[in-house]
C-alpha cells in the first residue's frame, strides 16, 4: 500500500496495538481533531451526508502541493471525529497526486473492522472519496 508517510505512520500506529487497544487509540485521534481556523464556518464546508454523524470537511487546494483539510464533527460523535483526525493527521499538507493515490480501502489497514460497524467505517470511506472528488475538481 502506498500512502504518504504521515498517513502510513498512523496506520502504523494502530498496526502496533490490538483489540480494545485500537478503539482507544480511535478516541484520542478523536480528541486531537484540530479546531477550524478562524476565517472558516460549517456552513461554509460540505457535509458527508454518508456519516452516521453530522460531519463537515473543507478541501483547500489552492496549492496543490500542499493541500489543507479542515473537518468539523461534534464531540458527541467519537467516532467520526476520529476517523477526520486520523484523515487530517495523515493527508492534511500533502501533495493532490499523492492524496488521489491513497487506496480507497486504506482504512481497512487499520484493524478496525471487528470493532466498528461497517455503516460507520463506510463513513471514512466517504470523506476520502470526498476529499478526492473535490481534488479532481479543482486540480
Amino acid at each position: 500500500m502506498t500512502v504518504p508517510a504521515p498517513l502510513a505512520e498512523v496506520v502504523s500506529d494502530f498496526g502496533a496495538v490490538q483489540g480494545q487497544d485500537k478503539l482507544k487509540l480511535l478516541l484520542e485521534f478523536a480528541d486531537e481533531l484540530p479546531a477550524l481556523p478562524s476565517d472558516l464556518e460549517e456552513a461554509a464546508m460540505e457535509p458527508v451526508p454518508e456519516c452516521q454523524s453530522p460531519l463537515f470537511l473543507h478541501v483547500d487546494a489552492s496549492d496543490t502541493e500542499h493541500v489543507r483539510l479542515f473537518f468539523s464533527a461534534p464531540a458527541e460523535a467519537p467516532t467520526t471525529r476520529g476517523f477526520a483526525s486520523i484523515l487530517a493527521a495523515g493527508l492534511d499538507g500533502q501533495s493532490a497526486a499523492d492524496i488521489l493515490a491513497v487506496p480507497d480501502d486504506f482504512y481497512s489497514e487499520l484493524g478496525l473492522a471487528a470493532l466498528i460497524s461497517p455503516l460507520r467505517l463506510r463513513g471514512m470511506s466517504a470523506m476520502l472519496a470526498r476529499i478526492k472528488r473535490r481534488l479532481r475538481a479543482t486540480t
